[in-house]
């Protein structure tokens, strides 16, 4: 079944989808559900002839037949999940299967933080979310966007008061239980960082493996002038998993944001990451790694939009592929008419262990201002023979020379992780089972 088939199918399921999504009270709500399912009708799911998508085929998610995700028991979940989860001792909201759980959460109110269910605070308090949510992310322009607009089950707004010193990051946490039906999640959040704030948050993805699901993830942020937020997240769904999402970031002007983007797990995944630096003297950092194995499919993106003078960027994505993996990176750069004295690097790199696995990477730069310096670079390789030779010739037997290299080249990304607890997780997730089992000098290495 081809991709337009498939979407066809999937469409004719949506009717089914509409009856569960949150409530569309009060009226610009609804309004805003009709018009993005409208939008999504008419552009349709992507295919390979679109460039964009052209090395991502979407047809065998397409053919699965989704039914909305009802709430589950927390019971069977990772241990690696609930390891973070107390690991993070801020707030917290914690969607089991789609849906808010009250009893595994630790929202916040007052003291310049909110941190609740998104479906709470439009029953309590929707004028708090009406001049934010979906003004940001192009759900006209992007379909699983439009689709999240659309059918949103459930979501995570944070709010920070002007000023306000979040000290705990704030954990967004998604957990896929097993279950024989394949079901879909259509996620939300909106962070709000007022000016002069600071705080952390934390995305991570969880999941049973055999189990078939599909998470479409939109979250929207903002912030504020001289504000600084760090978000950083963790995906490692099961191997029958679908992931499809957009963070959409925009940027006042001497604001400072953070982003580390770790993908683990998924049957096919697609991360993409918006910045819009909307205001003078913005800084963005973007930090990313990816590793797939087996039959795995990664598809990572990034923009970042100057529209302003004097902001800088920068932003060091890697990739490692084993087996008959295939990867994706993109990268653009956009520097508009108006943003001179821009500063903006971009590194990506991918490290191919098979002869089998493949990677595209495609690093871009579209420049429109003449005082600027800018830089970009790609490279594939597999591992140096000459390193391999350098430490087997200190009596490190090869499998274990191997994982050193690996792990090496993954430490450069995962070293840049601010969060001790975070940055613990990943390597335990990278070191564990027969992957990069480097013992106990994990992390430490030179």
């Amino acid at each position: 079944m081809g991709t337009q088939q498939a979407g066809d199918a999937f469409l004719r399921n949506l009717d089914g989808l509409r009856g569960h999504t949150v409530a569309s009270r009060p009226s610009w709500l609804g309004e805003l559900r009709g018009a993005a399912l409208g939008r999504f009708t008419r552009l349709g799911f992507p295919t390979t002839r679109q460039e964009e998508w052209r090395f991502t085929d979407l047809s065998r998610m397409l053919s699965i037949r989704f039914e909305p995700a009802c709430g589950g028991a927390s019971d069977g979940l990772a241990s690696e999940a609930w390891a973070l989860v107390h690991a993070l001792p801020g707030p917290r909201v914690v969607l089991v299967d789609g849906h808010f759980r009250a009893d595994l959460s630790v929202t916040a109110a007052g003291r310049g933080i909110v941190v609740d269910s998104l479906c709470r605070v439009l029953r309590d308090s929707p004028g708090l979310l009406a001049p934010h949510l979906a003004h940001y992310a192009p759900w006209r322009e992007h379909p699983f966007v439009a689709l999240n607009t659309g059918l949103a089950t459930e979501g995570v707004f944070v709010q920070l008061a002007a000023g306000a010193v979040q000290e705990e990051p704030v954990h967004l946490v998604h957990l896929w239980t097993a279950a024989g039906k394949a079901r879909v999640a259509h996620p939300r959040a909106l962070i709000l960082a007022e000016p002069n704030s600071r705080a952390a948050i934390v995305e991570s993805y969880w999941g049973s493996h055999g189990s078939v699901s599909l998470t479409n993830a939109v979250t929207e942020i903002v912030v504020g002038r001289g504000a600084v937020l760090e978000h950083a997240k963790l995906q490692e769904e099961g191997d029958e998993a679908f992931h499809m999402a957009t963070v959409q970031v925009h940027q006042q002007s001497r604001s400072s944001f953070t982003s580390h983007v770790v993908f683990l797990g998924g049957s096919l995944a697609r991360n993409e990451i918006n910045i819009r630096l909307e205001g003078r003297r913005c800084r963005c950092t973007l930090n990313g790694l990816y590793w797939a194995r087996g039959r795995q499919h990664m598809d990572l993106r990034t923009r970042i939009d100057h529209a302003q003078p004097a902001c800088a960027s920068e932003e060091l994505y890697k990739g490692i592929l084993d087996e008959r993996a295939r990867g994706v990176f993109n990268g653009k750069i956009y520097v508009h008419r108006a943003a001179q004295q821009t500063d903006a690097k971009q590194t990506n790199r991918a490290l191919v262990l098979s002869d089998q696995a493949r990677v595209n990477t495609k690093p871009q730069l579209e420049i429109f201002a003449d005082d600027v310096r800018c830089t970009h670079g790609a490279t594939v390789g597999q591992i140096e023979p000459e390193a391999m030779f350098y430490l087997r010739s200190r009596g490190i037997a090869e499998r274990r020379a191997r994982q050193l290299l690996i792990w090496a080249f993954a430490n450069d990304v995962v070293g840049r992780i601010g969060l001790a607890p975070l940055r613990t997780a990943v390597e335990q997730l990278l070191t564990a089972g027969d992957g990069l089992s480097v013992g106990p000098v994990a992390g430490r290495l030179p």
